[in-house]
């Protein structure tokens, strides 16, 4: 197996983690299932079995929350679900200001080398790896300071990812949209 990057993209409830899913199956009987996102409360929690259920035994499940980099996949066919989730917890873990206190929210060009570094560390194993992401910079621009960051940091992200990708997919209601590479 040699390494593959896929970075799979769109709106909200687009059909991205469902496309992710499917394309996984396709390419693995076993398939990896990356879970960035941190359990906010018992309805959280609730959605996230949900959604384990629905994906079957056939999966496995790891569930990290930052550390990317410490996973070795070699081999395998991973799902990374998602970046967006994964980028907030770097950046909450990084400071996590409010806007009312201006010094205190997080230095974006610090998040963005360590989500960087740790992405880098992540995909250097063989493997195939299928990165969800939403595209948040299609709306309008935020008047929340703490908003317009996150946003800045999750394009240059999704920026980064897709000038490594090998394949690009945006999702537009459900259709899968080819950017880049595959056939």
């Amino acid at each position: 197996m040699t390494r593959r990057i896929i970075l799979i993209t769109g709106g909200q409830r687009s059909g991205k983690s469902r496309h992710a899913e499917e394309l996984a199956l396709s390419l693995s009987a076993r398939p990896v299932y990356v879970a960035t996102a941190h359990v906010w409360d018992e309805e959280f929690r609730q959605r996230v079995l949900l959604h384990q259920q629905r994906r079957g035994p056939q999966w496995t499940n790891i569930e990290e929350e930052c550390r990317l980099g410490q996973l070795d996949l070699t081999g395998r066919v991973a799902v990374v679900d998602c970046v967006t989730l994964w980028l907030t917890n770097l950046f909450y873990a990084q400071g996590g200001g409010t806007e009312a206190d201006g010094d205190a929210l997080p230095d974006v060009e610090q998040v963005l080398s360590r989500a960087k570094d740790e992405f880098c560390r992540f995909t250097a194993h063989e493997a195939t790896y299928i990165f969800v992401t939403n595209e948040l910079g299609s709306g309008g621009v935020s008047t929340n300071a703490l908003q317009r960051r996150f946003t800045d940091l999750q394009g240059w992200m999704n920026q980064y990812i897709a000038s490594r990708a090998d394949e690009v997919v945006l999702m537009v209601s459900g259709i899968a949209v080819k950017i880049k590479g595959g056939v």
